[in-house]
């Protein structure tokens, strides 16, 4: 379970992302903080896996708020994973986007933002945290994907590809673990056959799919498609 604190200071915003969040599988939110120094308290207190973070706080910055804990973490001389950090803020400047990757943040959504961005990176995060929490000799794939500033799969749709489609077939393909062909994972979504093999595609090509060969009755090999991200 991914734990979440949410800071912004705005209440409202707060309360969405914390409904986004509580809709997210394998996450829960832990606390709401609408300053930078309550973030700090809350952060201390609760000890989240991961801070939802803005920019702009009425005392100070979220990229103050980051180093703060960070520096905190150092001097207890935490041994463990520590606390990830996810800004979404309207934050747009290149200097700010630079200060928070040098502060040690996750990623950086700019609002608005699609909701399905924000599950994205939190299955990321934690994807990320589980894998570190059981790595004993890395792989290159395996520090490729731990370093890597996007999770595979997360550019923009191509023209042509709806983002509510692609929710869709994304939820298929998760309620089905065994796998679909494109015929299959039409069926079970509603959709036109071509339509689904071009979602599938398209999540082949990003990494979120893995693609295999199955030999029927007939000889022909059929393409089965699998969620893997």
């Amino acid at each position: 379970m991914l734990r979440v604190l949410v800071v912004d200071d705005d209440f409202m915003v707060a309360k969405l992302h914390s409904r986004q969040v509580a809709a997210t599988e394998d996450c829960a939110v832990v606390g709401v903080a609408h300053t930078g120094a309550d973030a700090l308290r809350a952060a201390e207190r609760l000890r989240p896996d991961l801070l939802l973070l803005d920019v702009y706080l009425p005392d100070m910055d979220g990229i103050s708020v980051l180093r703060e804990l960070r520096a905190a973490e150092e001097r207890a001389l935490a041994s463990g994973p520590g606390t990830d950090a996810l800004f979404i803020t309207a934050a747009r400047d290149g200097a700010t986007v630079r200060s928070a990757l040098r502060a040690g943040a996750h990623h950086y959504l700019l609002k608005p933002f699609h909701q399905a961005a924000l599950r994205e990176q939190l299955r990321h995060v934690a994807a990320a945290r589980s894998r570190l929490g059981t790595l004993e000799v890395a792989r290159q794939e395996d520090v490729d994907q731990l370093f890597g500033t996007r999770p595979p799969g997360s550019r923009e749709l191509p023209k042509g590809l709806a983002a509510h489609t692609a929710e869709l077939v994304e939820r298929t393909l998760r309620d089905h673990p065994a796998g679909l062909s494109a015929a299959e994972c039409a069926g079970a979504g509603a959709l036109s056959r071509v339509s689904a093999r071009r979602y599938l595609e398209f999540f082949a090509e990003t990494g979120r799919v893995q693609v295999a060969l199955r030999y029927g009755g007939t000889g022909r090999p059929e393409r089965r498609y699998t969620w893997v991200a």
